[in-house]
């Protein structure tokens, strides 16, 4: 049986992306993240179980620079899973869904998000978290 060459139905090349589309993708991503950073909580957990020598070693792993920058990361993507989580819990209750105040929602759990990761660092370190 020959295979007719049809076109496939519009897909994301076709699409421009549109911010609520940007946001939700980013929303999975996030909670893809911190499903994998609750494992690193979990080995933490239990290396502090373990024993003081395992708790050291895993925390100074975590001091390092690749350590830092991925709890930066982690840290971010909990900032922007919880703040995008209200914007849904607001759609849940049946507010937000016109088109000026989905965008202007998700404008603001983004500029929110990055401004409350940057004030949960400049705190953590200047309160002493930079050791």
């Amino acid at each position: 049986m020959a295979t007719q060459e049809r076109p496939l139905s519009p897909h994301l090349q076709v699409y421009r992306p549109q911010l609520t589309s940007v946001m939700s993708i980013l929303h999975r991503g996030t909670g893809v993240v911190l499903a994998l950073g609750s494992l690193v909580f979990a080995g933490w957990l239990v290396a502090a179980a373990t024993g003081a020598e395992a708790f050291a070693a895993y925390s100074a792993v975590l001091a390092s620079v690749p350590g830092k920058i991925a709890l930066f990361g982690f840290s971010a993507c909990l900032v922007y899973h919880f703040l995008n989580g209200i914007r849904h819990l607001a759609w849940d209750a049946g507010h937000g869904y016109e088109i000026p105040k989905a965008y202007a929602s998700g404008y603001a759990v983004a500029v929110l998000a990055v401004v409350l990761t940057a004030v949960l660092w400049y705190v953590g370190l200047t309160a002493g978290g930079a050791a």
